[in-house]
């Protein structure tokens, strides 16, 4: 018996990374798996990749997050193929424009409010719809702790994610007469492709970036995909019945509050 059994749960932004490792560990606890993401390709091999190793049902609808019509047809390309929507993890982020802030763009602002902040909105509106008349839903929000603590040159990105917070707070308090459950999950540093990028992008050596984000933990590690999808799984199982409108650190202890 998964913990999952029965479940139809939708992840965004699970192409890659953390999001593919929620999917992936969802549908070997039982769940019905619909996956989603901007690159169409790349979805569909994740999605096989998910099948291949769990056997179980996965479905991938590509799209923008960030366009309403798109949300719209997911969830009810959802419907229709699995029947309901149990949870929902909203995954998908951009890093955005990097610089300080009087060097960025307000197109590359947007941007990252668009995908980061107004993606997650939809998503939650539109499943919200599904999981209220039956009185039960889990919504966990993927953040970061970037989000809480000053970071040099990442404010597009900085300023979604702690919108985020806000949003699952408030949708925590409007939700909670229905038994839906949403909270935050914030990683710290993650050995992924984000971690790549971003030390691409500041100029800095991957490994030694890596050693900098690991001597800033006190377990002096990092973060792998599995560990956050291990804490998603507990955040929408039943065991999390009593927790909402919380915000967990992932992060190996780099920001403890």
């Amino acid at each position: 018996m998964g913990k999952l059994d029965g479940r139809v749960a939708v992840v965004t932004g699970a192409n890659v990374g953390i999001g593919k490792a929620i999917a992936m560990l969802f549908s070997q606890e039982g769940a019905s798996v619909a996956i989603t993401a901007r690159r169409a390709e790349m979805l569909e091999a994740a999605a096989q990749e998910i099948r291949d190793a769990t056997g179980g049902k996965v479905l991938a609808v590509p799209g923008d997050g960030a366009v309403e019509a798109n949300v719209v047809g997911l969830f009810e390309k959802v419907v229709a193929d699995f029947g309901t929507v149990d949870i929902l993890v909203n995954n998908a982020a951009i890093a955005g424009e990097f610089g300080n802030i009087w060097e960025l763009s307000a197109e590359g602002f947007l941007q990252a409010l668009e995908v980061n902040l107004m993606g997650p909105f939809l998503n939650t509106r539109e499943a919200a719809k599904i999981m209220i008349p039956k009185k039960e839903g889990k919504i966990v929000n993927i953040g970061s702790i970037s989000g809480k603590r000053p970071l040099a040159t990442r404010t597009p990105y900085t300023t979604s994610k702690l919108g985020l917070v806000g949003m699952t707070r408030t949708a925590a308090v409007e939700l909670g007469a229905h038994n839906i459950n949403v909270n935050v999950l914030s990683p710290g540093g993650v050995d992924n492709d984000r971690m790549t990028e971003l030390s691409e992008r500041w100029g800095l050596d991957r490994g030694e970036f890596k050693a900098a984000v690991e001597a800033a933990s006190p377990l002096n590690r990092v973060s792998e995909n599995e560990d956050l999808a291990n804490v998603a799984l507990f955040l929408v199982s039943d065991e999390a019945r009593n927790i909402t409108g919380f915000d967990l650190n992932c992060d190996a202890g780099v920001f403890p509050v």
